[in-house]
């Protein structure tokens, strides 16, 4: 049986299935092994999309055990050039609370022990000053107009949360967002060549900000679902928005250059 083509895919929660209609799923393998659960292929605003929960179904998966490297190959195998990736974060700046959304401009990797590359021999050191594809930021910005714009998310390995002096720690560098999944997801699409953006929704105020309660999982899971909808009528506009064929520079780093990762 051919496989379902899609070149836009959704990395995110499993509440996500219900935004594609005439849903696929698709077994698939990868030299990484299997990714969190099989993917699931069907329309949304007209054209094929490809979705994975990035926890597995069942939300079985810790931060740190999901296998990233292959949840983004085997959306490259189907065709994928486009990935947009809502995540749940924690407000490290004051002027940020629970229910705004925000697209982050800048990351900065606080994981320790994840596989963050496909890279395991020879020379390809991809780019990654600007960690985020700047056509699809846009067009997740244009999507909504109370999305805030920038800001630099920080991302530790988990599955706790961060101690008040890590917090505090993080706001005093000038971070904004405190998130446990957008790394390595971010330089492994970028070593791919697929371009690569979050939406990022603010479900708690973090240990540091002065004043606020600590963050606990039924806080972030609640506004999580709360802002369920809002988070997918933005995917369904941005995507709606996208070209079929990237016109960027996320793939143009890998020019004349002979990746061992990424051959058949």
């Amino acid at each position: 049986m051919t496989e379902p083509f899609a070149s836009v895919a959704v990395i995110g929660g499993s509440g996500l299935y219900s935004f594609l209609s005439d849903a696929r799923t698709v077994e698939l393998d990868t030299p990484y092994g299997a990714p969190s659960a099989p993917v699931t292929v069907g329309e949304v605003a007209g054209r094929s999309v490809a979705f994975v929960p990035r926890h597995g179904v069942r939300h079985e998966l810790p931060p740190h055990r999901i296998n990233y490297r292959a949840n983004l190959w085997a959306l490259q195998s189907l065709g994928v050039n486009q990935v947009l990736a809502p995540c749940a974060v924690g407000a490290l700046a004051p002027e940020l609370g629970p229910g705004d959304l925000v697209v982050p401009d800048q990351l900065v990797d606080r994981t320790s022990g994840r596989v963050q590359t496909f890279v395991e021999e020879g020379a390809a050191h991809a780019p990654f000053a600007e960690p985020y594809c700047a056509r699809l930021r846009d067009a997740a910005l244009t999507s909504d107009p109370a999305i805030r714009d920038g800001g630099t998310m920080v991302v530790i390995e988990g599955p706790r949360f961060s101690t008040r002096a890590e917090s505090q720690a993080y706001a005093s560098a000038g971070w904004s967002l405190v998130n446990m999944t957008g790394h390595p997801e971010a330089v492994l699409a970028r070593e791919l060549g697929v371009c690569y953006a979050t939406v990022a929704l603010v479900t708690d105020r973090d240990a540091g900000v002065p004043g606020e309660r600590p963050v606990d999982q039924a806080t972030v899971f609640a506004m999580f679902e709360k802002n369920l909808v809002r988070v997918r009528e933005v995917l369904e506009r941005t995507i709606a928005s996208l070209d079929e064929t990237p016109k960027c520079d996320c793939a143009s780093w890998a020019e004349g250059l002979s990746l061992p990762f990424l051959a058949s």
